[in-house]
């Protein structure tokens, strides 16, 4: 052995010989978790035997007919950029509002009534104001959305910033780094976790409200969709669309998000005992 080579500790040899799980059992809990869902939801469609209780392959037929004729990617298509216009909008003004209420006392005395306030109205109020405010037009669902996310979004940014080490902050000023390199470097890594826990909140309600927007005043969307298997007594096609939602959002998280939380938090280390 040379000079200049390192022996590994015992404990990191441990770790490096620990076995891996692998990656196809990953998802294995959350399949048994589906799987246990849908026994149990044919086990009561079996002892109810209703109309109003569908079974599993009522529930898949249905399913796979919306997929098969078109309609289930243009309605998503509809919604996901209602979705995406507001949650942009709240997620700007989240971020200009959380940092600012973290950084000054003033701002924040004057934005918490406003947080609180959002934070307590339903997602239903804000639809259907919105509806009565704007229409049908696009102003509609994009207000709704953005008035129901922002709060809680502010509220994660605020706390996150609240978060940050002092000590950090005192370095950047000592060594007088620029706007954009205390943001790059120091901000924007410290509040990665806020914004992807406010990210998810958001999405979130996001999307509750959104159903309801295009439920009250809108004639396309899946909102829309599922009022009209609503008014036909179609129980399967509603849970045949709420399925479906549910697995875009599970795309949205597992696919998306998930991949750039560990892409932006690769830096930190990982401790696992």
């Amino acid at each position: 052995m040379t000079a200049t080579e390192v022996r590994p500790g015992p404990v990191a040899a441990a770790v490096a010989k620990a076995p891996r799980p692998r990656r196809r059992l990953r998802f294995l809990p959350a399949v048994l978790f589906l799987v246990l869902l849908a026994a149990a939801w044919q086990l009561m469609a079996t002892l109810l035997d209703s109309v109003l209780v569908p079974g599993v392959p009522a529930i898949v037929t249905e399913l796979v007919d919306i997929v098969s004729d078109g309609s289930f990617l243009d309605q998503l298509g509809i919604t996901v950029l209602r979705v995406g216009l507001g949650f942009a909008l709240a997620f700007v003004v989240a971020v200009v509002v959380g940092i600012a209420m973290g950084r000054n006392e003033f701002a924040r005395r004057f934005f918490e009534p406003a947080v609180l306030l959002g934070l307590t109205i339903p997602g239903l109020v804000w639809a259907l104001l919105c509806v009565i405010w704007f229409g049908i037009d696009l102003v509609n669902p994009v207000a709704a959305v953005a008035l129901s996310s922002a709060p809680a979004l502010m509220l994660q940014i605020y706390q996150g910033t609240r978060s940050v080490d002092p000590d950090l902050l005192e370095m950047a000023h000592v060594y007088r780094f620029s706007r954009r390199v205390t943001l790059r470097k120091l901000w924007l890594p410290a509040l990665a976790p806020s914004l992807f826990a406010g990210a998810r909140l958001g999405l979130s309600l996001g999307w509750k409200v959104i159903v309801l927007v295009e439920v009250f005043g809108m004639s396309s969307g899946v909102g829309y969709q599922l009022n009209n298997a609503f008014a036909a007594q179609n129980v399967a096609a509603v849970l045949a669309w709420t399925l479906l939602f549910a697995i875009v959002m599970a795309i949205l998280e597992y696919g998306i998000l998930q991949g750039l939380e560990k892409r932006v938090s690769r830096w930190r280390k990982a401790v696992s005992v």
